[in-house]
């Protein structure tokens, strides 16, 4: 039984979901997207004069099913970590997207993670519905792959985090920047990616869309294997009061790239200007299979030495607030990386924890830039129109008809 607003926890949803894990077949398959909600399946279909993107029917061929309508964020990563936990089950990250290469034992537990491709963010609703028309063929291919070789197999399709969020009226006043330093719990579907030295954090860094696309088709994922799996190798990482740099090496992401290096130089200098020291993070290099060499430059991306940088949006397109500025060389040009709600800090860290954040967005947006110059333009006008109001005089004399004409000198 499902009541209205109910949003099930993580614990409700491993009970829910029991009989997947002590069935006799034991094949799981984890459709993993960045964002989706219940109301997608409605807004996305042919009643909104939209072609409809889900085609797929398995839940209608399926001898059962279950939908959830809401689900707390952090249930996925615990799922995850139950599955991993439980022992006996065989982790397996779907990159290519094609399980026919794949040896698959039916009679052992097997969880594949599918990540598929992020929905595009801040683009018209046509993109998103391309997005998830997408998704949807990735979908009914893995599970074609897997019913042509007889193998039975559950699947969930979820997300990190929903799509669409009512506004509630008890949270409509506490309206603020809300950054990972101040509610790091709520806000967070899974926890950032912290690389230590000795006995302390030495860099965090976290975003919910981490994704880069080669030669503008070869489509990247890395989030799920940064922050939930963390199926990556960080060891090469450096740090120092003056340099740090985050190195994140990822073995055969995608079919034909066997390995991947990503690298965030970030330098801690003290400047005379301000009269204090400021992080920076001044190129990010991409390093393919060990020879392919890509450097990036950075623009507006710097905070105190003392706080996070933060900002909604980073990458290499035009639009974005923090650009990704590809070298002279050929090699940068093949690559476009976006990274969505992007926080990172290399020094100063306390407590394993995000310092307050240096947003990228200044006070002064273009909009209040608007609004001010709009607001002194009609006030000028308005003292204008007074000032000519006070100038108008009245005759202080009138013309008498019975005594001789009136005469005004043109000096008054």
């Amino acid at each position: 039984a499902m009541h209205e607003g109910h949003v099930f926890s993580a614990q409700e949803l491993t009970e829910l979901l029991q009989p997947l894990f002590t069935q006799n077949s034991r094949t799981l398959v984890l459709f993993l997207q960045d964002r989706l909600s219940i109301d997608d399946f409605t807004y996305f279909s042919e009643s909104y004069g939209n072609k409809n993107p889900f085609q797929n029917e398995i839940l209608q061929s399926s001898p059962s099913s279950l939908v959830l309508p809401a689900v707390d964020c952090k249930a996925t990563k615990s799922l995850l970590n139950i599955l991993q936990e439980s022992g006996g089950w065989k982790l397996t990250n779907v990159t290519n997207l094609n399980v026919s290469q794949l040896e698959v034992n039916a009679s052992n537990p097997n969880l594949l993670v599918v990540q598929l491709q992020p929905l595009a963010s801040g683009l018209k609703g046509i993109s998103t519905l391309q997005a998830i028309a997408e998704n949807d063929k990735i979908i009914g291919r893995v599970t074609m792959d897997l019913q042509e070789r007889g193998i039975h197999f559950s699947v969930i399709y979820t997300a990190v985090r929903p799509s669409r969020i009512s506004r509630r009226t008890d949270v409509v006043t506490e309206l603020r920047r809300q950054l990972m330093a101040a509610e790091e719990e709520d806000s967070l579907s899974y926890p950032p990616l912290n690389v230590t030295t000795g006995n302390y954090t030495c860099i965090l860094f976290y975003a919910s869309n981490f994704s880069l696309k080669a030669n503008g088709s070869v489509l990247i994922d890395l989030t799920n294997a940064t922050f939930v799996t963390q199926d990556v190798d960080i060891s090469a990482s450096e740090c120092s009061d003056s340099n740090t740099t985050l190195s994140l090496k990822y073995t055969e992401p995608v079919s034909g790239i066997s390995s991947l290096e990503i690298r965030f130089l970030m330098t801690n200098k003290f400047y005379e200007g301000s009269a204090r020291k400021w992080s920076t993070l001044h190129s990010v290099e991409i390093v393919q299979d060990g020879e392919k060499f890509a450097t990036f430059s950075v623009s507006a991306i710097s905070a105190p030495a003392e706080y996070s940088f933060h900002c909604q949006l980073v990458g290499t397109s035009n639009l974005y607030p923090a650009r990704l500025v590809p070298s002279s060389d050929d090699e940068a040009k093949n690559w476009d990386v976006f990274i969505s709600r992007f926080q990172i800090q290399g020094f100063n860290i306390i407590n394993n924890q995000f310092s307050y954040a240096s947003d990228c967005t200044g006070f002064f947006t273009p909009g209040i830039w608007m609004g001010l110059v709009t607001s002194v333009i009609l006030l000028w006008i308005l003292t204008y129109g007074i000032h000519m109001i006070m100038q108008l005089t009245t005759n202080n004399r009138f013309d008498d008809p019975k005594g001789p004409a009136l005469s005004v000198p043109q000096t008054e």
